[in-house]
């Protein structure tokens, strides 16, 4: 006898699951309904916000004009850890960024992602929205503002003293600043992020792990001379490049971009990169 199918429960954080409820959905609506016209943060939430074996908060720490808001994430318990600050896109601190931090936790870090637009309110709810506030940002305080993100992680109690970066996007453009302007960085591991200035790479201390998506002509431009500046500064580096991706093939929330096998991929060797340097 044919065994029924499980019904599927969203509250799960099951990725899979959602994944075959949006093919369900489609099928039996004779492809008349849109993933977009779906909840984007329904794609989102690989863990729960609520899962047990974390401890989530909201914190703030000293800014360059002021307090800067960001999520935390870490393991439950006393123990300490090291820690990753999390960039997100120019969408602001969007639950999927919070996601990918409590991924991280769950690798044994502490994971922290500042919200930019901190100084201007905070992200806002609709997403549309946050796109302009970018533009009113002071880019070289905010470039301060992520870096001062670094000495606050290198000192409070819950974290071992090490500190790595990632970011996505403006957020990965973001990390090689952090990785410029922190010459205590430990790791930096930016996903198709523009590249810093060329006078300016001498300054990076941390070892990279580079992310690029194959079908990404703006940014891809950039690479030849970084990693000519890279070589010139003996910067150790690595450089992944994933042919057929798009720019923002991690974000899951976003199915015209995501790629699974390279957004897979580029995690693996992301949080084997970060538990190599790291602890």
């Amino acid at each position: 006898m044919k065994s029924k199918p499980k019904e599927l429960n969203l509250e799960t954080g099951n990725a899979t699951s959602r994944r075959e409820f949006f093919k369900r959905t489609t099928a039996i609506a004779g492809g008349s309904v849109l993933l977009t016209t779906l909840p984007r943060s329904l794609f989102a939430e690989i863990t729960k916000t609520d899962d047990p074996r974390l401890i989530t908060e909201t914190i703030s720490y000293a800014g360059v004009g002021g307090p800067m808001i960001a999520y935390m994430a870490r393991p439950l318990g006393n123990k300490k850890f090291p820690a990753v600050i999390v960039i997100h896109e120019n969408r602001g601190l969007q639950p999927h960024i919070k996601d990918v931090a409590r991924r991280i936790a769950l690798e044994g870090f502490v994971a922290l992602a500042p919200d930019a637009l901190s100084p201007l309110g905070g992200t806002p709810e609709k997403q549309e929205d946050a796109i302009p506030m970018f533009q009113k940002l002071d880019y070289e305080a905010t470039k301060q503002d992520f870096t001062a993100a670094v000495k606050y992680l290198k000192t409070t109690p819950q974290t071992t003293g090490k500190v790595g970066c990632t970011g996505f996007c403006w957020g990965g453009a973001m990390t090689n600043h952090v990785a410029v302007n922190a010459p205590d960085l430990d790791a930096a591991v930016p996903y198709y992020g523009s590249q810093p200035k060329t006078e300016d790479v001498p300054k990076i201390k941390a070892p990279l792990l580079l992310h690029y998506a194959g079908n990404d002509e703006r940014i891809n431009k950039g690479i030849p001379e970084f990693e000519a500046a890279l070589k010139n500064a003996k910067v150790e580096y690595q450089i992944f490049m994933y042919e057929g991706a798009q720019h923002a093939f991690n974000n899951d929330t976003n199915p015209e971009r995501y790629n699974k096998e390279a957004a897979d991929l580029a995690w693996k060797r992301t949080i084997d990169f970060l538990k190599e340097k790291l602890k």
